[in-house]
């Protein structure tokens, strides 16, 4: 397991370089600068900005500037938000999303694989209609319509939620649940689905014709082997939702990455754009590799390959 560890940090080094260069080389190609919206600017102080951020350099002067910054963990300053670097802008905002995120992600997990679960062990009876019908739902509802109705049922209508910032635990549930609905809704619609394959294998129908309760044969043959699909989504929905939430950190006022981002992109700050994109690429690399060392766990059969 050590071993696989250690090759995928080395696998890892090569595609960061290229999320990187690919990024750092599409951000220049769109049309558009970072000083292109200060039309006011006289064109001599718009020409000093550029020479103190190294933009009048050639590009591949620039690219090996970024590289070498890179390298010793300088993630470069923001070309909007003055005498703050990208470093102190990702140390603010990244554990915000990321306590969003995982909040997130853990109502996803705890109320999306049971519902799955449950509808897939009663197929064909109300318990099934109904969390099929809320998966439904779920997934084809657009998050900021159900921040909306929570936000208006939660803290406009019964007025037992606060709807805005990011300071008490209270503040954290409504942005977690919207955040966390459509993951649980795609997660209990692929537990269902895995349930009812595992279900129908000949190796389930010999445990219960032993005398294994149903609860029992669900629980310790069915459902552990129904997870692996599951697993291998949990990667990408995880990444998604640390860095991915920008939906809902707008609805509530959260002060995440989330809003940095959207104006980054608007703004042209390259740096952050860059910064953000290479944080998603680390924290995917992250969780697929706890993804393939859980597939171990489920199934020791499954050998997981650098």
């Amino acid at each position: 397991m050590l071993s696989f560890i250690v090759k995928r940090i080395l696998y890892a080094i090569p595609v960061l370089w290229i999320v990187a260069s690919l990024t750092f080389l599409l951000v220049r190609v769109v049309p558009g600068g970072p000083f292109d919206s200060d039309r006011n600017l006289p064109k001599e102080i718009i020409a000093n900005l550029e020479a103190k951020y190294n933009l009048n350099k050639p590009l591949h002067e620039q690219y090996f500037l970024y590289l070498g910054r890179l390298a010793k963990g300088d993630l470069g300053v923001s070309y909007k938000y003055a005498n703050r670097t990208v470093n102190d802008i990702i140390g603010d905002a990244f554990p915000v999303s990321l306590q969003l995120g995982c909040l997130g992600l853990m109502i996803a997990i705890c109320i999306g694989v049971p519902l799955g679960a449950l509808a897939g062990v009663n197929r064909g009876t109300l318990i099934d209609y109904l969390a099929m019908f809320m998966s439904t739902a779920g997934i084809s509802l657009p998050s900021f319509v159900i921040g909306a109705g929570l936000i208006f049922f939660a803290g406009i209508s019964l007025k037992i939620l606060p709807v805005a910032l990011w300071e008490t635990p209270a503040h954290m549930i409504l942005p977690a649940v919207t955040l966390a609905f459509g993951p649980a809704a795609y997660l209990a619609r692929l537990t269902r689905g895995s349930v009812l394959e595992i279900l129908e294998k000949d190796w389930v129908r010999t445990a219960r014709s032993k005398g294994l309760s149903k609860f029992s044969t669900v629980v310790k043959h069915v459902l552990r082997n129904a997870l692996v699909p599951v697993v291998t989504v949990l990667g990408p929905i995880t990444a998604t939702l640390i860095t991915g939430s920008f939906v809902v950190e707008y609805i509530y006022a959260i002060p995440g990455m989330g809003r940095f981002f959207i104006t980054a992109v608007s703004n042209r700050d390259y740096d952050l754009i860059m910064a953000t994109t290479l944080i998603f690429s680390i924290l995917l690399l992250i969780t697929n590799t706890i993804v393939d060392i859980t597939y171990k766990f489920l199934d020791p059969r499954m050998e997981v390959d650098g």
